[in-house]
């Protein structure tokens, strides 16, 4: 089961994702379905990517965060980084009771698993990508309205990833197209601006104004006219 978070300390509002919280946590259909949050995250996200918050040295949930368009994890506001530790620490078995505790997170594309880690367990493949914030203890005003916006849902994760790739990609293709084409208007441009330079005096050359400034078809008088 994942549990979906809505925060409203930024505009527009964050998402976040949970696995069933809690003790509820460390049953089996649980931990699988945080396996595939971990396998099936949004890698290179236009839109943003996972972020993954977890009480270092303590079990606990693993809570993601979607960043909206044009964010990175570098730059998450504060205000939505304490909603985030307050929403692992009230999702950690042993976090939950204690004061002072450290909340770590990283990019999703950080995360590194591999066959030797047991189901749910995950490591960093830069540590120097992990941040840490420290959560002085439990703030129920935050946790209630957090909890006022859970929505659960059983969703195919896989699924999603491939059709956010696909939107990707359509968006991609787009954006060639586009470029394509102002790349083409840009060329047209160039070629009409060089035609106009290369033929900007064909006019004065025409054989009509070739007669008119020739003195072979003059009158013969015309030297006493122009005097």
């Amino acid at each position: 089961m994942v549990y979906y978070f809505k925060s409203t300390v930024v505009d527009p509002p964050a998402f976040v994702y949970v696995v069933e919280t809690h003790a509820n946590y460390l049953r089996t259909d649980n931990l699988r379905k945080d396996e595939e949050l971990i396998k099936y995250g949004w890698e290179e996200d236009v839109w943003g990517c996972y972020e993954q918050f977890h009480v270092d040295k303590l079990s606990s949930a693993h809570i993601y965060l979607r960043l909206n368009e044009g964010d990175t994890w570098e730059n998450i506001p504060q205000d939505l980084v304490t909603d985030l530790a307050q929403l692992t620490k009230a999702n950690s078995i042993e976090g939950n009771k204690k004061d002072n505790i450290t909340v770590i997170y990283t990019p999703w594309s950080n995360l590194k698993k591999d066959g030797s880690m047991a189901v749910g367990q995950v490591s960093f493949k830069d540590p120097r990508k992990v941040k840490k914030v420290l959560v002085a203890q439990r703030e129920n005003a935050i946790i209630n309205r957090l909890n006022k916006t859970k929505v659960e849902k059983q969703p195919d994760l896989q699924q999603e990833r491939e059709d956010h790739r696909r939107e990707l990609r359509k968006r991609d293709q787009a954006a060639q197209q586009q470029r394509k084409k102002e790349e083409a208007r840009i060329m047209k441009e160039r070629q009409e601006k060089k035609w106009q330079k290369d033929h900007a005096y064909d006019e004065l050359f025409t054989e009509e104004n070739m007669e008119a400034s020739s003195n072979q078809n003059r009158d013969e008088n015309w030297e006493e006219d122009f005097m």
